[in-house]
């Protein structure tokens, strides 16, 4: 089960990795743009957007595969923040599919892997609490 739960956060870290790429270094390309069901003349328009929401991916992607490292050393803050990386991909992906219902194989995609992670690092550490021992504040 830990083994699925890093492959699927994995996976929400490389769909957000991904859309990095093309929403902030790839965007003015036809074929991308063209993929969000834009032309040139709004992809121009909309450049500064997709550039800034590109990074907002690269954070989430980044987060997922921080705490994927950091889970052997320092559980908790692995823990949390897959955990955290992985609620907000489930959490935007669930938007899409609300306010965009044609777009529901990308919201899928973009949020089911996440969400499934979440699922299963709660089934597998409500089992096992972490073994961080508690730091002295003096």
């Amino acid at each position: 089960m830990k083994i699925l739960w890093r492959v699927l956060a994995g996976f929400g870290a490389l769909f957000h990795l991904l859309a990095f790429l093309m929403e902030s270094v790839l965007w003015m390309r036809p074929a991308v743009h063209a993929r969000f069901g834009v032309d040139l003349a709004g992809a121009e328009a909309m450049r500064i957007l997709f550039f800034n929401q590109g990074f907002y991916n690269l954070f989430l992607a980044l987060g997922c595969v921080l705490g994927i490292a950091l889970v052997g050393r320092k559980p908790t803050v692995g823990r949390t923040l897959v955990s955290f990386s992985c609620l907000s991909m489930a959490g935007a992906g669930l938007i899409l599919a609300i306010s965009a219902p044609e777009k529901l194989g990308a919201a899928c995609m973009q949020g089911l892997p996440p969400l499934l992670a979440v699922v299963c690092g709660w089934r597998v550490w409500r089992l096992t609490p972490p073994t961080e021992a508690p730091t002295d504040p003096s």
